[in-house]
């Protein structure tokens, strides 16, 4: 009887630790975005089904933020998000803002998906879908490709 209580507070101990340590690493988010902007809203929506932790904030005008935050016109899409030091430009996917904050390259600001693309994460329309990358942005107005979102 002593080792089945033994064996089921070792299992209570490593459930509730592992709950804390989720809980202490859930990405937050800080996502600027127009308030008539459909397509923002079902991409943070995508984001906190993925786990993240967003917090909105609405304005009309995102050009200088945007400035601001170092992300070169040419990169731009219709939101931005901050999680820590970095940007997220557009509708980048879950996973690839996962992928790049557990390990993010020296020299970088953040990620972009320029434009809209169709199928992206929160301009789903049907079976419909665009090839698009997920560009990484440096500090020094370059960028790189970081994934390559293809038709699955």
């Amino acid at each position: 009887m002593r080792v089945i209580c033994q064996q089921l507070m070792c299992c209570f101990l490593f459930l509730f630790s592992s709950s804390l340590l989720f809980a202490q690493h859930t990405p937050e988010l800080q996502v600027f975005k127009n308030p008539n902007c459909g397509c923002c809203g079902k991409w943070v929506e995508h984001m906190n089904e993925a786990g993240f932790k967003s917090q909105v904030t609405e304005q009309q005008n995102l050009g200088e933020l945007k400035s601001q935050l170092g992300i070169a016109p040419q990169y731009q899409s219709c939101h931005v998000a901050r999680s820590g030091k970095y940007v997220i430009e557009g509708h980048v996917p879950a996973a690839e803002i996962k992928r790049f904050l557990a390990s993010p390259p020296a020299g970088a600001i953040g990620l972009a998906v320029p434009g809209m693309p169709i199928g992206s994460p929160g301009m789903e329309m049907g079976d419909r879908h665009q090839d698009y990358n997920v560009l990484l942005l440096n500090k020094d107005g370059s960028s790189e490709v970081f994934a390559e979102i293809r038709q699955q």
